[in-house]
């Protein structure tokens, strides 16, 4: 496994955010948009379980490097 391209699921039961260590840019907008799910000096540092699967969602899609996905439970 690549140190610096890690691969990683988090997921609160509806939605599953993936988060792609090696695309990240470190633009915070997942931070400045959902506070209370991407806390970066947290271990995990993503927790889904404290926001809506509409709010991660919207959140997600502002991610501009794709280092965040997210994909429904079906």
């Amino acid at each position: 496994m690549d140190a610096n391209n890690v691969k990683k699921e988090y997921s609160n039961g509806e939605v599953t955010i993936v988060w792609q260590s090696g695309k990240c840019i470190h633009a915070a907008q997942c931070v400045k948009n959902n506070p209370a799910v991407f806390k970066p000096k947290e271990k995990p540092w993503i927790h889904p379980e404290n926001s809506t699967t509409e709010a991660i969602v919207e959140t997600v899609k502002k991610c501009p490097s794709g280092a965040l996905t997210y994909y429904l439970k079906s």
